[in-house]
């Protein structure tokens, strides 16, 4: 059994990370899909696609929702699936996270949740002209 991975954006954001995630690592070793959210659609229909597209990934180990903007549309969604199912959500979706949640793909549902924050923050470095830390 494995996590399933759902990522719920806005729309173009998700598919271009998973594909870019998985020509980096050559595959992609988990169930995984991307649901696009539209700026202006239907919310009713909406979360009736995102509970089917979670529900489609969940063997019994539970989920792991990635969303890209806390507090907009697909984070709202994603939040709601987890008073429907076993899911975590993590916001702030970005190449770093989805990488490293690849990377830890036999990891049970808090231990990929950790992972993939992880991995979201340390994949924010500040440069500067000067050279220093910000």
């Amino acid at each position: 059994m494995s996590i399933g991975i759902l990522l719920v954006t806005h729309p173009g954001i998700g598919d271009a990370l998973l594909e870019n995630a998985s020509r980096l690592l050559g595959n992609c070793p988990l169930r995984i899909r991307s649901l696009a959210i539209p700026l202006e659609s239907d919310r009713e229909k909406l979360m009736r696609d995102a509970l089917e597209a979670a529900r489609s990934l969940d063997d019994g180990s539970g989920i792991l929702i990635l969303t890209d903007a806390f507090g907009a549309t697909p984070s709202n969604i994603a939040c709601e699936l987890t008073r429907e199912m076993q899911a975590n959500v993590v916001s702030g979706l970005n190449l770093p996270m989805l990488i490293r949640v690849f990377n830890y793909s036999s990891d049970d549902l808090a231990a990929l949740t950790r992972k993939a924050e992880e991995g979201g923050m340390r994949g924010i470095q500040v440069s500067t002209a000067s050279g220093e830390e910000a």
